[in-house]
């Protein structure tokens, strides 16, 4: 999985990863789609990599972004409304902090 939590501002610097999205961006295939409700709003778009396909899902607000790939999509299919849940109630923030962080 690629990510990159920004949140953005007038001021603030480029995210150190926007070379990185620019070139996810570049293999964009088909129309984006987005998906959007009174608390959110995605963007998701298949980009196609060195390494395969790969789901990149935007958030314009937060200036945030993840790519994922087939396995990791999968793996949402694994998880249980509790998941979903801790994952909301920490908006934001991971559910599990890591090195990336």
């Amino acid at each position: 999985m690629t990510s990159n939590r920004h949140a953005g501002g007038a001021q603030s610097p480029p995210p150190p990863a926007c070379g990185e999205l620019s070139a996810l961006l570049a293999g964009a295939t088909g129309d984006a789609l987005n998906i959007a409700n009174e608390f959110a709003e995605v963007v998701v778009c298949r980009v196609t990599t060195r390494n395969g396909v790969r789901l990149l899902i935007q958030a314009p607000k937060s200036g945030g972004w993840v790519s994922l790939d087939a396995l990791e999509i999968e793996a949402l299919t694994w998880q249980n409304p509790s998941t979903f849940a801790a994952m909301v109630g920490h908006a934001g923030a991971p559910l599990i902090l890591g090195d990336d962080v």
